[in-house]
């Protein structure tokens, strides 16, 4: 496979700010794929490779630098839930990551001269439970269980050497210690994210004890916020600056709410890229979009940071 960057991720992140992808769902969704299996996009990674492909790609074209990987609800236990043997779903997990490095390397031959980079997804475990768990944590599981469920399928995304992990809306502490202990050794940097509502973590831990987590971490170059309310995020990325003296990434939603019963989102949209400025000012240096975040948020945001760059 041919390179897709020449500069490593921990150097870019040190140079300057990186733009981040929006919703992968969201542009999946657009293009007219139904995500309304257990699996969501992870099932396409079996049906439907190239959709995915095509999805980074419109990322990369919109501005964005770096493209997270299909595997957030990709995990063994998941795909053995729909009868898929432990060397398929191997494969599966590790063809998330090549997809995304496709994206990079094609997105370099339509002309894209500017760094591209390939964020491996781990989401939560509360995602593979498929019933909204990952919004509310403690799972009843202890933080060694947690680790187990997490380091098999973090092996195998490391394997296909993506440029950083990217531990995601993570609801709670004892999953980031968990996270933590299975990024040990890996050999690939990652990034902790938390989902949170107002100043906290969705299960009710103070940000600053979430954070500091992460503080003394080797392994980890950046921490931060996603999947939550814009609202939320300038004084989380001044916390987390604060905390770890790390990088920040943020990455909210839209600002509607997602109406679990009625599979639906409701409310209306109030991520603006205008807001990206106070981020960055704060700490920010990874700035993108998820759930409801498409590709024209995604140029607003790159052309704002020129801008003020």
């Amino acid at each position: 496979m041919t390179s897709h960057t020449s500069a490593p991720f921990t150097d870019a992140l040190a140079a300057g700010t990186l733009v981040l992808d929006g919703g992968l769902s969201n542009q999946l969704g657009a293009a007219g794929h139904d995500l309304s299996d257990e699996l969501w996009s992870a099932r396409l990674l079996a049906d439907r490779p190239e959709a995915i492909t095509e999805a980074h790609l419109a990322y990369f074209e919109a501005g964005a630098n770096v493209a997270i990987t299909s595997s957030y609800q990709a995990s063994f236990e998941g795909f053995a839930k729909r009868g898929i043997q432990r060397d398929r779903a191997a494969e599966l997990i590790a063809l998330s990551v090549e997809l995304a490095l496709d994206a990079a390397v094609e997105a370099g031959r339509r002309g894209i001269r500017r760094r591209l980079y390939v964020a491996a997804s781990v989401g939560p475990y509360g995602a593979m439970l498929a019933d909204g768990s990952e919004y509310r944590g403690r799972y009843g599981l202890s933080v060694a269980e947690l680790e187990a469920f997490h380091r098999p399928r973090m092996e195998v995304l490391a394997a296909v050497a993506p440029d950083v992990l990217a531990l995601e809306t993570i609801p709670d502490t004892a999953e980031a210690e968990a996270l933590l202990r299975a990024a040990r050794g890996l050999g690939v940097p990652a990034w902790l994210s938390y989902s949170i509502a107002g100043d906290r973590t969705r299960a009710g831990q103070p940000l600053e004890e979430a954070f500091a987590l992460a503080a003394e971490a080797d392994e980890i170059v950046a921490v931060g916020v996603n999947c939550c309310a814009p609202e939320d995020v300038e004084g989380a990325v001044e916390t987390a600056a604060r905390v770890t003296g790390k990088p920040v990434v943020v990455y909210p939603n839209s600002g509607e709410t997602w109406d679990a019963e009625a599979r639906a989102w409701t409310g209306r949209s109030t991520f603006t890229a205008e807001q990206v400025e106070g981020w960055r000012d704060s700490g920010a240096r990874l700035i993108g979009g998820c759930c409801r975040v498409g590709p024209g948020a995604i140029t607003s945001i790159a052309r704002t940071l020129d801008e003020v760059a």
